[in-house]
């Protein structure tokens, strides 16, 4: 088994049983995306690869300490792949894409692979599944609130008493503003025709709701 496929299941381990949008199948949506972008945009697929598996994988350890899962995700990773033997070279490559992929902390990505990981991982917040992400993250952070006290302080919309209230926040303040911190042509195709989709979603949820006052 490759590198690849020991990462993969190695991460699949990990975040068994994650109860938010941080999950496997994120991981490999945002791997796919990092595939597809590299092939217009370059750069060194197996560091993009490897970066896109484990840029989460700290995110148990957030839903029990608080903190910064991209860098508890940077140290596990570095940790993991020493212990495969990987090139030191390939192993601070890695670690840096995945410290400079968050949205929320705006750090810049140096590197094509860091910009495409940054650029995958924003483009899986839009979209359809980006509208059924945040709404299941809501739920998932609400429920993190109630049973083991955790809040996580850069979601504070997902604790409103009204969850409409809260949801409508996040798309102001997330969603569509993406597209202006995007590193690649490539990917901001992708992203204009998932935005889309998103304002038709809101726009007719908006309509409905206020029909029921």
């Amino acid at each position: 088994m490759d590198l690849i496929e020991i990462t993969r299941t190695f991460v699949a381990d990990v975040l068994a049983g994650e109860p938010s949008t941080h999950d496997m199948s994120h991981i490999e949506r945002v791997e796919n995306m990092c595939v597809r972008i590299q092939r217009t945009e370059g750069g060194d697929l197996q560091a993009l690869r490897l970066a896109a598996l484990l840029h989460d994988v700290g995110i148990v350890r957030e839903h029990k300490e608080g903190g910064n899962h991209a860098q508890y995700s940077a140290e596990i990773a570095q940790e993991f792949l020493a212990e495969k033997g990987a090139d030191p070279e390939l192993i601070k490559h890695v670690t840096s894409c995945i410290q400079t992929h968050r949205f929320s902390r705006g750090m810049k990505a140096e590197t094509i692979e860091a910009q495409i990981l940054q650029d995958a991982d924003r483009l899986d917040a839009l979209g359809a599944v980006g509208i059924f992400r945040s709404l299941v993250s809501m739920g998932a952070l609400r429920a993190l609130k109630t049973t083991i006290g955790t809040v996580k302080e850069t979601s504070m919309n997902a604790y409103t008493d009204d969850p409409f209230d809260g949801f409508y926040d996040y798309m102001e303040r997330k969603p569509f503003k993406i597209m202006e911190r995007l590193n690649t042509s490539s990917a901001r195709d992708i992203a204009e025709q998932r935005l889309n989709i998103m304002q038709m979603y809101l726009d007719e949820l908006i309509t409905e709701t206020q029909q029921e006052n």
